[in-house]
């Protein structure tokens, strides 16, 4: 089995655990509402995309 010879020190491990990190998403304004929004993708709350309603709206929930 294999057994390392020497103890890693905690600055090492660290280091190297430095870049696993959860990223922050980007987020935009929608043009036609002014809510936030990810880019490149249809307004959740009005559905435009582009300046185009895309996705419609149900009122009844």
């Amino acid at each position: 089995m294999a057994v390392p010879k020497k103890k890693m020190s905690k600055c090492r491990s660290r280091k190297r655990r430095t870049h696993q990190k959860v990223a922050v998403p980007t987020i935009v304004v929608c043009p036609e509402c002014q809510e936030a929004k990810l880019p490149h993708a249809a307004c959740p709350s009005c559905g435009a995309y582009k300046g185009i309603n895309v996705m419609t709206k149900d009122d009844e929930e």
